[in-house]
């Protein structure tokens, strides 16, 4: 990069001086503003984690749910009963004022209560990864709304800077029409051009507007709560081979592991219905008081007949097909990984070659075309138009270099969505799994 001093010196002393250095370095005016008022990409994400009520929601759902097997394993209460019999006076009922206290409680079949709790432990599992599920489509929706500000905001401050350097043309367009060397039409032509790129920073501060309120709305805050620049930079320091992205997505996607735990919970479900073509049995203990002073102590057992069997058979079935369809919504859910992972690694791939040739290739050869109207434009050989043309493609080049910035970040977004997981904390800066 050379330096102001050298690239002053390419052109005469005055406005085009100024002209030519804020074409090269629009980007950077005002760079310090932005830093003091930035918002860091992983706080958003943070916060949104915290606050969102659908994550929220699900979270305690899941929360909830690691409270069944407890439950599950436990006994059911034992009960505790009274029966008494008086003499009713002028009665036939024989008088032998007894009095019983009965103590029983029921045991589920051995094995039953294990695999009650195993059942409920295989919800948790399931709500924990659509807990995960949630989760990972929440921070997709921010780091993509948040490099899609990235993109636009960036491109207003090429915008807005740029707008001064429209000016300074005029300004010098309006001095040469005062001394004749050229017509009224060149100011005019510059002033339009002025208005045409207003036009275009009220369209992107109107994108600002709605991406901060999404963002602010995806952090469950009023849609008009402050939210400054955006200035973490997307991460495109790895490359890592599909075969690992699809080896880390079938090991962390969400989606999978809820396929996962929807087998083992119907694997669980089947063994517990099997069980029941076993009785339950209650154990009891019961205390007899007679008037004649003769107590009486009994101990009493009791069984369950579970003889109406086609409804534990038509159990057991059903669990089998809740195994069958677990089984196939996990192939769906591999098939689905891989093409996403697939899909979006080409998409990470062809927008960081984008972006180098935007950056390498496209702004240096408008840069050359701008350098040589103002040069042809000064000694008269090219007409203003030609010279506003060729800062309106310097222009869009560079618009579109910070918009293909912020499209590097968007499709790293869902990449770590088809993988369900960030990338960062999954692979070294070599593409190498940790």
């Amino acid at each position: 990069m050379m330096s102001t001093d050298r690239i002053l010196r390419r052109f005469p002393k005055g406005a085009f001086a100024v002209i030519a250095w804020a074409a090269l370095y629009g980007v950077a005016w005002g760079a310090p503003q932005e830093v003091a008022s930035g918002v860091v990409l992983d706080t958003l994400v943070a916060e949104a984690l915290r606050a969102n009520p659908q994550v929220r929601s699900i979270r305690a759902q899941w929360e909830a749910s690691r409270e069944g097997p407890a439950q599950q394993r436990a006994l059911p209460n034992p009960t505790l009963a009274y029966s008494g019999m008086d003499r009713v006076n002028g009665g036939n009922w024989p008088n032998t004022e007894e009095k019983r206290f009965m103590l029983e409680q029921e045991f589920p079949w051995f094995g039953k209560r294990g695999l009650r709790g195993e059942l409920a432990a295989k919800e948790a599992e399931t709500r924990q990864s659509e807990y995960g599920v949630t989760e990972r489509d929440l921070i997709q929706m921010v780091k993509e709304s948040y490099f899609e500000l990235y993109g636009v905001q960036r491109a207003l401050s090429i915008i807005r800077a740029e707008e001064e350097v429209l000016e300074r043309m005029e300004s010098v367009a309006t001095t040469k029409y005062s001394t004749g060397e050229v017509s009224q039409q060149d100011a005019l032509k510059a002033q339009a051009e002025i208005s045409m790129l207003r036009g275009r920073i009220y369209d992107l501060e109107q994108q600002e507007v709605t991406l901060k309120a999404k963002i602010n709305q995806l952090l469950a805050r009023r849609a008009d709560a402050p939210l400054g620049l955006a200035i973490t930079p997307p991460d495109d320091g790895f490359d890592v081979g599909l075969e690992t992205l699809l080896a880390i997505a079938n090991e962390r996607r969400p989606e999978i592991k809820v396929a996962e735990a929807g087998i083992e919970r119907g694997q669980a479900e089947r063994d517990m219905m099997k069980k029941e073509f076993y009785p339950d049995y209650r154990l009891g203990l019961e205390y007899r008081n007679f008037s004649a002073g003769d107590d009486m102590l009994m101990f009493t057992v009791g069984i369950d007949l579970p003889i109406w069997r086609g409804k534990y058979k038509a159990g057991v079935h059903q669990a089998e097909k809740m195994i069958e369809s677990a089984v196939a919504d996990k192939k769906a859910a591999e098939t689905r990984a891989a093409f996403d992972v697939r899909d979006a690694q080409f998409k990470v791939l062809t927008s960081r070659r984008t972006l180098d040739l935007y950056e390498n290739v496209l702004v240096p050869q408008a840069q050359a075309r701008f350098d040589a109207s103002e040069a042809g434009y000064r000694t008269g050989r090219v007409d203003f138009l030609d010279l506003l043309e060729s800062e309106r493609f310097l222009l869009d080049a560079r618009i579109m270099v910070a918009m293909a910035e912020g499209n590097v970040g968007v499709q790293a977004a869902l990449l770590e969505r088809a993988i369900g997981t960030d990338l960062k904390t999954t692979v070294g800066p070599e593409g190498d799994r940790e």
